[in-house]
């Protein structure tokens, strides 16, 4: 059974930094696209960086220059760091796994299956 449990989350300053953790589990055959969402209030899921069993990665025009993410040599933890947030950073991260098809990371991110494996999230509030 997929796994997938987000960390990291909290309520910092504008212009401070958060990194987040989301530890896959269950992943047993194949490879497997990580990445990165988030949900703001009132406002549709939308993807932040996705990142590919061989660490090719994506960042979403909200995420680069600011954001970096990253996954261990094993595979089973994909990190995001977090610089200079902004209040419009403010969501819900979810992190999430496709089984590597013929998509691309870029793919993943900016066209998300809804029957992808999700996390249940970590609450990100930036405040200035």
């Amino acid at each position: 059974q997929v796994q997938l449990v987000e960390s990291g989350g909290g309520l910092v300053q504008s212009g401070e930094s958060l990194r987040l953790s989301c530890a896959a589990s269950g992943l047993t055959t194949g490879y497997y696209h990580l990445g990165w969402f988030r949900q703001a209030p009132g406002k549709e899921r939308e993807g932040v960086a996705c990142i590919s069993s061989f660490s090719r990665t994506y960042h979403t025009d909200s995420a680069k220059g600011r954001f970096t993410i990253s996954r261990d040599d094993a595979g089973n933890t994909v990190t995001l760091q977090m610089h200079s947030l902004k209040p419009e950073d403010t969501g819900v991260y979810y992190c999430a796994a496709e089984a590597a098809t013929d998509r691309t990371v870029q793919d993943m991110c900016e066209m998300p299956w809804a029957n992808n494996y999700w996390g249940k999230g970590t609450l990100v509030n930036v405040v200035s």
